[in-house]
């Protein structure tokens, strides 16, 4: 585990893997910190140079003060990516973490040669809806969202196993603060018009029992990206790379042989 100072901002972050391999980056999704993709990484090819971090607000990053701004969460990916000479990843993105991935996208083709886009759009939500769900966590905290979070994350099967608790615990433990920040920046943000201009080998991901990011808004931005291609991982959802490990690792392999990156 590493801490990268920015000054304003200490971001938490993990290399695993061959140091001179090519690099692939993860991030991870709200109400989560980078093991998201605990389950995931075991079946994933040798020799990548593996990258994780917490976005700021979550894990054991820095917790700014809020409201922060989707443009702020793609500076402290593209800072990090510069701080540990990343050039050519293939950056993988769940949720907010795929927004970052749009954002980053446009702004530095030169870090990015292909995403994925996993269970998140260019647009998430509504103003009003983020807007109620801030005033239930500043008056109840983060618990006052825990079950109705559950439901949307997690299929019933998923939501009936013990394993549901650990993640239900990892979101109540996030930070307020940040929790608070990152849901504004998702408020706050509409890609459409921007990612419509992407240029670039894209794999989207979404779960078919996904609530927060159903499969048809995963699709419709995906769609944006010519070239691009969708994937629906079945009797999963929000978060497939938990759920269904195997069939999600299984995803990624294929995308990285056929953009010739392992």
């Amino acid at each position: 585990m590493h801490i990268a100072d920015f000054g304003d901002v200490q971001i938490h972050y993990r290399l695993d893997g061959d140091p001179d391999g090519p690099h692939l980056v993860f991030a991870n999704s709200l109400g989560t910190d980078m093991r998201l993709w605990d389950p995931v990484l075991p079946l994933l090819p040798k020799g990548l140079r593996i990258i994780r971090y917490d976005k700021r607000g979550h894990g054991l990053s820095s917790q700014p003060d809020g409201p922060y701004s989707m443009g702020s969460l793609v500076r402290d990916a593209e800072r990090l990516l510069d701080f540990l000479e990343v050039r050519d990843c293939i950056f993988v993105g769940l949720s907010i973490g795929g927004m970052i991935a749009q954002g980053l996208a446009v702004k530095r083709m030169d870090q990015i040669r292909a995403m994925v886009l996993s269970n998140t759009a260019a647009k998430m939500g509504t103003p009003s809806m983020w807007a109620d769900r801030m005033a239930a966590v500043r008056t109840g905290g983060i618990e006052a969202l825990a079950e109705a979070t559950m439901e949307r994350w997690f299929s019933k099967a998923f939501r009936e196993t013990p394993d549901v608790e650990l993640w239900r615990n990892m979101m109540v433990r996030q930070p307020v603060q940040g929790y608070l920040g990152c849901c504004s920046a998702i408020s706050g943000t509409d890609f459409y018009t921007p990612t419509s201009g992407l240029r670039l080998p894209t794999l989207g991901i979404a779960g078919s029992e996904d609530g927060s990011t159903p499969p048809d808004l995963v699709r419709e931005t995906i769609d944006l990206i010519p070239g691009s291609r969708f994937e629906l991982i079945r009797k999963a959802g929000h978060l497939p790379c938990v759920e269904r490990p195997e069939v999600y690792a299984e995803l990624l392999n294929a995308f990285l042989r056929e953009t010739g990156h392992i």
